[in-house]
């Protein structure tokens, strides 16, 4: 039988648990920016709960690379660098096309229905310029392909690279609009003639098209800060 301290401790854990899920989904589908800052006790307010569980999710956050601390009171967004980002998708590129591959061979006639329900609303939310909206959709296109491939460690290995790369996808997001899920219609055709190699090589297409932008804007970014940093010497 639990006593006081331990119902307290597994209410704490369940909390930060769900702060740190909450945490988690907003990194990844883009509700939270580069460099934004994450206040404790603003966060704590929304969340209706004290703000120990929230500094621990934070905290675990940035033991996982999604957020940097450079003091108690300053925790954001991490800035990811050209070179994290190109490691990124580098990784993301072998996983996600074999993830692809594999749900090429498992895909059922309601799996195709659900990715198609997905592009569909996707198309809706970019037309309606509701880039939130279709910065989810996008995400959960992606995660889904790997249910379907059955691979729930490969699921957890990605979601460690969407919760760094989420706030980067969103900030091109608007920019890229269509051309962000032009390949998803590649993918479901090769879903639907169970061809894995196909679909591979759409999901590959489809990270290097999107990321074409992210990576301009890493330059950029990167070029900046050598003009600036010449500009003091």
């Amino acid at each position: 039988m639990e006593n006081t301290l331990d119902m307290v401790l597994h209410e704490h854990d369940n909390k930060g648990d769900w702060i740190y899920t909450q945490l988690s989904r907003d990194l990844m589908n883009g509700v939270l920016l580069p460099n934004e800052r994450l206040k404790i006790r603003e966060l704590a307010q929304a969340m209706g709960t004290s703000v120990t569980p929230v500094r621990d999710a934070l905290l675990r956050l940035v033991h996982e690379g999604a957020l940097s601390l450079s003091s108690q009171r300053d925790i954001r967004v991490r800035n990811l660098s050209l070179q994290e980002y190109l490691e990124i998708r580098s990784i993301r590129f072998e996983l996600e096309g074999l993830a692809a591959a594999n749900a090429a061979l498992n895909a059922t006639v309601q799996d195709l229905n659900k990715l198609k329900h997905l592009v569909a609303q996707n198309e809706i939310s970019l037309s309606n310029k509701d880039y939130k909206m279709s910065i989810a959709l996008n995400q959960n296109f992606h995660f889904e392909l790997c249910d379907i491939a059955n691979m729930p460690i490969l699921i957890n290995v990605l979601r460690q690279l969407w919760i760094r790369i989420g706030p980067l996808i969103a900030q091109a997001y608007q920019h890229g609009e269509r051309n962000m899920i032009n390949y998803h219609y590649l993918i479901l055709e090769a879903l639907e003639n169970k061809d894995p190699q196909a679909a591979r090589v759409a999901i590959q297409a489809d990270l290097m098209s999107g990321g074409h932008l992210l990576l301009q804007m890493k330059e950029a970014e990167q070029n900046l800060k050598l003009s600036e940093n010449q500009a003091m010497i």
